[in-house]
């Protein structure tokens, strides 16, 4: 059986009933640590990591924007509510929308001055953060976990 810690840690008594079960309980709890070092960030600015992940591809985007759809295509987690998600922050005056003359349906989304302001507030805390997180993991370990993760993104 596996000599990894993640029983302990969740006080599971019994075994996994395999190794991959194990190591998405492992990852699974993984993602929520590095979560967890973010929130305290993103809450004192109120922003959940959904809408810091909007604002970062809109910043991406420039003066281009992006249409609602593309954005939701984007993010690093799925939402079905990506509009919801917009009109937030729209409401904080972070994000602004418009309807192209050469095509009513489609609606682009565009960071505001306001809101490349709070990314770069954001940018070094957000940087530290993942290096608090990956702190016990050297050059060639992260880019060992950088493939391993890409491998089992490919099961899609």
């Amino acid at each position: 059986m596996s000599s990894s810690r993640i029983g302990a840690e969740i006080k599971q008594s019994k075994p996994f009933g395999s190794v991959e079960q194990e190591t998405v309980v492992a990852l699974m709890k993984t993602v929520d640590h590095v979560r967890h070092i973010h929130a305290g960030l993103f809450g004192a600015v109120e922003l959940t990591e959904q809408q810091y992940n909007v604002l970062r591809i809109l910043r991406g985007a420039g003066t281009d924007g992006l249409p609602t759809l593309t954005v939701g295509e984007r993010l690093i987690e799925n939402t079905p509510g990506i509009t919801r998600l917009i009109d937030r922050l729209e409401a904080k005056g972070l994000v602004r929308r418009e309807r192209p003359e050469q095509d009513r349906r489609q609606v682009y989304c565009f960071i505001t001055k306001a809101g490349l302001e709070l990314l770069v507030k954001l940018d070094p805390e957000v940087d530290l953060g993942a290096k608090r997180a990956m702190k016990h993991l050297n050059k060639t370990e992260l880019q060992t976990l950088l493939g391993l993760l890409e491998k089992v993104r490919d099961s899609r």
